[in-house]
């Protein structure tokens, strides 16, 4: 599964306050941090709704190692 790669690059300053909570929702804090979530409808609303705060990159999963048991 693909992921996303989404970083916050436009200041939050007067937008609507639901438009706020989305990029909290997203898990982003500051300017220009970046998060990666998986790719699903529900991000790509979440993302559209902020689309002109926001910068998104498509990002392929890395392997990740497996865990010994």
């Amino acid at each position: 599964m693909s992921q996303l790669k989404i970083t916050w690059t436009r200041s939050s300053i007067g937008c609507p306050e639901s438009q706020r909570k989305v990029i909290v929702a997203l898990g982003l804090h500051k300017l220009h941090q970046s998060v990666v979530h998986s790719d699903s409808s529900t991000m790509r609303g979440m993302i559209h709704r902020v689309r002109h705060l926001v910068v998104v990159e498509s990002v392929e999963e890395a392997a990740r190692p497996r865990r010994k048991a």
